[in-house]
């Protein structure tokens, strides 16, 4: 069978419309892991849950105790449900592989059994294990890949949820939030709940983003790079020193403060070629994270395009000390902020 959409299996569920094997898998666990909920509950009904419903973790439990649970027929029911969470296809051997094979292609009628990677990830290119286990799922009942959300879907999910909780929040104060917190959608949904609780009824606004989200790395090295750029030397070295005693890895630091400075240096080149500030998300890996290069328009243009050359050098250069293990790691950092603060303040200038 096909891979089916999470519309389709929405509607399945909502109509109890069930098929014997389902196998739920994707990078957004948070939909993983909701939507195996929701159909396990569906599925195994409301009366004798205890006898009707099996759950077993899928790398402590053995493939036998699985197929006797599955073939067990429901007691005082239509049907009976088995979960199974987080198989490691990886660890299977080719004998345990043959019994799932056997297993899932001769399902009884009256079981619905869901296999859901909440946790563990599924690397189909590196692992040829995980390609068999995937391809025999997607052949044998209804798979669902649930990826990672878009930008613009984030937004609407956002927007949406707000107003289900009795609040309003903006496209733009969407799109800050994702900005601040990041596109994990776990985080997200519980920022967006504590801001509601707090709003109750009402608008969430920036200035409430500001206050009250709590910044994930990006967000707060994304501050360090702006306090360099406005020339705030004391700002920029009180926040890099919180990151580091908060334990923050100073080569992690420098990866994000120099994608800062990337995303200034594309855009500033796009918008001198005369094309859009989002132009480089077509060349550039920016999914989900389409904000940072709108973030990015309104400081690109204080500078020349020279400056930004120059400060991508140093980061280069701190870079290599950094991983050489040259001298100390915070000394590398704090000399580079320096650095970077004088190109900076040479560029304002210029």
């Amino acid at each position: 069978m096909p891979e089916i959409t999470e519309a389709e299996l929405k509607k399945q569920i909502d109509q109890s419309n069930f098929a014997n094997l389902y196998f739920l898998y994707g990078e957004e666990k948070y939909l993983v892991s909701h939507h195996t909920e929701r159909l396990a509950g569906k599925a195994s009904g409301s009366q004798f849950t205890d006898f009707n419903f099996q759950k077993f973790e899928g790398d402590e439990t053995g493939i036998d105790r699985i197929a006797e649970a599955v073939q067990a027929l429901p007691f005082f029911a239509e049907r009976k449900c088995v979960l199974v969470t987080d198989p490691d296809a990886d660890a299977m051997k080719t004998a345990e592989m043959e019994k799932w094979k056997e297993l899932v292609s001769s399902l009884p009628e009256t079981t619905v059994l869901i296999v859901a990677l909440v946790n563990r990830n599924s690397d189909e290119k590196k692992g040829k294990n995980w390609k068999k286990f995937i391809d025999l799922m997607k052949k044998s009942g209804n798979a669902v890949r649930f990826g990672k959300r878009t930008g613009a879907q984030l937004q609407k999910l956002l927007c949406s949820g707000a107003q289900k909780r009795g609040c309003q929040l903006s496209s733009r104060n969407a799109d800050r939030l994702v900005g601040f917190c990041g596109a994990d959608l776990t985080t997200l949904l519980n920022e967006l709940e504590k801001l509601c609780s707090y709003v109750k009824q009402g608008e969430i606004t920036a200035q409430l983003i500001d206050r009250l989200a709590v910044k994930n790395l990006e967000a707060r090295i994304f501050d360090l790079s702006k306090a360099v750029l406005s020339g705030s030397g004391d700002r920029a070295y009180s926040i890099l020193d919180i990151l580091l005693e908060q334990g923050e890895e100073p080569v992690a630091i420098l990866a994000v403060l120099s994608s800062a400075y990337l995303d200034l240096y594309r855009v500033r080149a796009a918008i001198q070629s005369g094309l859009s500030a989002t132009e480089p998300a077509k060349y550039f890996d920016y999914a989900r994270k389409e904000f940072r290069l709108r973030n990015a328009e309104k400081d690109s243009a204080r500078y020349p395009g020279g400056m930004y050359r120059e400060s991508l050098k140093e980061l280069l250069s701190a870079d290599m000390d950094l991983k050489s293990s040259r001298g100390s790691r915070r000394t590398v950092l704090e000399k580079l902020i320096a650095r970077l603060l004088i190109l900076a303040e040479r560029g304002n200038t210029a």
